[in-house]
């Protein structure tokens, strides 16, 4: 049974560089476990999720009063005056405020920041799932081209030994010099396509590396899967099915849904700047003179004021922010309305490609089965006819090009297929599972 998440990790010491190279080798399920850990757009993602959650504790703050202490310490010297010409005074005071109503905002910005949170964790959902099809269409990439390079091999083992026997033969006379030369050079050809499908494979190793935030001391492999017809050819349930339940756990869209609702709650705070607001206030405080009348104590006692009031603020003229600002926050949320239906737009047009994208590789995969089949046998009869002097070598060279051809649009037909086919499940059940 396939562990859900290969690691393995060995370090080797490099003599001039004096650091250690990890070597990782990981499948589909290890990579999704090691993004959904280390993916930095998804721990900013998280992140934010906090701040929001931080700012909502803030808000439900707001429903409570405040209470300020205060203190005045002061010295005043009156040179060319009578009596005591040096005078120091104190006062000390606790102030308190509450807000009792200010036009709905501290409860409708509770519920914005509720409402927030909650698209924070849409957003966040949508980030972990995206990157599903994103590690899976690296690693099929990885696959695709592993399975190339082999093909090329083959292809160029096949080719040098055509040009070591057209050598012989041209040695013997029974081929000329120009006939060797185009064997050799199909040889070359054959031997930098082999090169080209390496540095491919390194291209889309290192994307994936990049996806899962490796650094340059890390060496990335992936562990291969083994794919049967039936994962291409088997039967797909219908678009309409797939689009409703695409419609149903679509994070994005839950998202676009939730930011209507966070318009909503904007156009109220909106509203609320010009509706008036009422306050209380409240107060109390000594004071001390020295030298004054009495003691430190009875200072105190007999300076000692409370103070109690009500605020009421109507705004009347407010250079038309409020208008201004409710009118903003309408056309927000009919941004937001487009978003959500943009959102069922491009659902609908992945859905339908993924399942033209399937049908067209599937289609190419069946015929490609033919057509390996019968480029093989041309290729093996070719062959035999070559050695019997009965074709020429660029008889030779096409049929070995036509079957090297074949397999390649084979392989690349069956990859397609399966990254439509778990696209196509991707969208139902919001999950991929290989193989």
């Amino acid at each position: 049974m396939r562990k859900f998440f290969s690691f393995f990790a060995a370090l080797a010491l490099t003599g001039s560089a004096g650091f250690a190279q990890a070597n990782m080798t990981l499948d589909y399920e290890g990579c999704l476990a090691y993004a959904l850990e280390h993916n930095i757009q998804l721990r900013q993602s998280r992140l934010t999720g906090e701040s929001t959650r931080l700012s909502l504790d803030g808000a439900k703050a707001q429903w409570q009063p405040t209470l300020d202490a205060a203190t005045t310490q002061g010295v005043s010297n009156h040179p060319w005056g009578q009596g005591n010409k040096t005078v120091y005074s104190s006062n000390y005071a606790l102030s308190a405020g509450w807000t009792v109503y200010n036009g709905g905002q501290r409860e409708n910005t509770i519920r914005r920041y509720e409402t927030v949170g909650e698209m924070n964790r849409f957003q966040t959902l949508a980030i972990e799932r995206n990157l599903q099809p994103q590690i899976l269409q690296l690693y099929l990439n990885i696959l695709y081209a592993a399975e190339n390079i082999d093909i090329c091999r083959e292809s160029a083992a096949v080719s040098a030994a055509q040009a070591e026997r057209g050598k012989a033969l041209m040695e013997s006379g029974r081929i000329s010099r120009v006939d060797y030369a185009q064997l050799e050079s199909q040889a070359r050809q054959d031997d930098y396509a082999v090169v080209s499908a390496r540095a491919n494979y390194d291209s889309q190793l290192l994307q994936l590396k990049s996806l899962l935030q490796l650094g340059i001391d890390t060496d990335l492999s992936v562990l291969p899967y083994q794919w049967t017809d039936n994962v291409v050819t088997s039967a797909v349930p219908s678009k309409l099915s797939t689009y409703d339940l695409a419609v149903d756990n679509d994070p994005s869209l839950a998202a676009a849904r939730t930011s209507v609702k966070v318009s909503d709650y904007d156009i109220e705070l909106a509203k609320a700047s010009g509706r008036p607001s009422v306050g209380l206030t409240g107060g109390i405080g000594v004071t001390y003179n020295a030298p004054g009348q009495g003691a430190f104590g009875t200072q105190l006692k007999q300076s000692l004021y409370e103070s109690l009031g009500v605020t009421l603020s109507v705004p009347i003229f407010n250079q038309k922010k409020t208008k201004t600002a409710v009118a903003i926050a309408q056309v927000d949320r009919i941004k937001a309305v487009l978003d959500e239906q943009q959102r069922l737009d491009d659902l609908s047009q992945e859905i339908e490609s993924w399942y033209i994208d399937l049908e067209s590789a599937r289609s190419r995969f069946i015929s490609g089965l033919d057509r390996v089949s019968a480029t093989r046998l041309s290729d093996e009869l070719v062959n035999e006819q070559f050695e019997l002097g009965l074709v020429n070598t660029v008889e030779l060279m096409q049929a070995h090009n036509d079957y090297s051809q074949a397999r390649r649009e084979l392989l690349q037909a069956k990859y397609m297929a399966v990254m439509a086919r778990k696209m196509i499940d991707y969208y139902r059940t919001t999950s991929i599972a290989l193989p």
